[in-house]
């Protein structure tokens, strides 16, 4: 059976002129701001004709001004494919939400390739509506056109998948290392997850949840002796009150305790401008300025040996899954998170 592996991911602009187009699909989405569609299309265009300067002269800035995460998530396709060749006809695809290739284009190019079968597989481990349930919601709508026959699976979340697990742990050991014998002690881990509105969280998802048992999971994973460590979230913005504590708050901690830090995005699996800019040079700017003793970013999972099995082993065990269940098959979620796309607790 020939099955199309959908694996989908944010997107980002691929040139200058194309940031304010981007964040304007994204502040247009009703996942990310609740409000009536006349309201929520003001709001966007004010929002991204501002941010889109910032955006341009400072995070993509350093970037060239576009996004390595087409590019980046592209290569964990290819290893995917070749993860995959000889358990059987797959391919895989790279959707992105809200710069291209988006749904409709890709789900074209699925049906001219022949797909017997379909998977969404998130390359987002934690599920929160913000991404995966949106980015499911875009694909539904193009597939409704396109590939109405075409049977769909969907992968919600694997937020303590081994290889992703294995994969985080290891790199986490290799900075830690380097870390300790470059300042001569033990540094703190900052595991730090994209933030969202608390009331985003409030309503049922379970976002913050999954991403703080990821944390346990890959911190038990490691070897290391008695670890310090604590979770974090980046990148607030706006006037809503943000889960915490926010990344700053945990550098200002690390700076008053004054210990070294390595700091870990366990909620992306490869890099783009909130690990390359956010984390590896504005946050890196505060510990200096904070005398914090030595500041690493740890490396994302990317195409890891075993990350990428662990995403094969997931589609191999999926092939025959209807509907839409977590990597184990089963819903993880507590009862308290009304948002899991399992529907209710057992």
């Amino acid at each position: 059976m020939k099955t199309a592996v959908i694996l989908f991911n944010l997107g980002g602009p691929d040139r200058p002129e194309n940031i304010e187009p981007f964040l304007m699909n994204f502040f247009t989405d009703k996942n990310i701001i609740g409000a009536p569609y006349p309201v929520r299309y003001f709001l966007a265009k004010l929002i991204s004709r501002r941010r889109s300067k910032r955006e341009a002269g400072e995070s993509y800035g350093f970037l060239g001004g576009r996004s390595p995460l087409l590019k980046n998530s592209e290569k964990q396709a290819r290893a995917l494919d070749k993860a995959l060749a000889g358990k059987g006809e797959y391919k895989c695809w790279v959707c992105m939400n809200y710069w291209h290739p988006m749904a409709e284009e890709v789900a074209r190019e699925v049906k001219e390739w022949g797909a017997e079968k379909v998977l969404l597989l998130p390359l987002y481990p934690q599920f929160s509506t913000t991404t995966t349930k949106s980015s499911f919601e875009k694909w539904d709508k193009a597939a409704r056109k396109i590939l109405a026959d075409v049977p769909t699976a969907k992968i919600c979340c694997y937020p303590w998948e081994n290889g992703f697990v294995k994969a985080s742990a290891q790199n986490i050991e290799r900075k830690y290392e380097d870390i300790k014998n470059k300042a001569g002690q033990n540094p703190r881990i900052l595991f730090s997850a994209h933030g969202l509105p608390e009331k985003i969280i409030r309503r049922g998802d379970p976002y913050q949840w999954q991403c703080e048992e990821s944390a346990k999971q890959i911190i038990g994973a490691t070897a290391i002796e008695n670890p310090d460590w604590q979770i974090c979230y980046q990148s607030r913005v706006g006037p809503l009150k943000w889960i915490g504590p926010s990344t700053e708050e945990a550098l200002h901690r690390a700076a008053s305790d004054n210990i070294p830090v390595i700091i870990y995005p366990h909620a992306f699996t490869q890099e783009h401008v909130e690990t390359l800019v956010e984390l590896n040079i504005e946050y890196r700017e505060l510990a200096e300025k904070l005398d914090i003793p030595a500041y690493e970013k740890v490396e994302t999972v990317g195409v890891e040996k075993y990350f990428i099995e662990g995403l094969r082993d997931i589609i191999l065990k999926a092939k025959d899954m209807p509907g839409i269940c977590s990597d184990k098959g089963k819903r993880l979620c507590p009862s308290m998170f009304a948002k899991c796309p399992m529907g209710k607790a057992a």
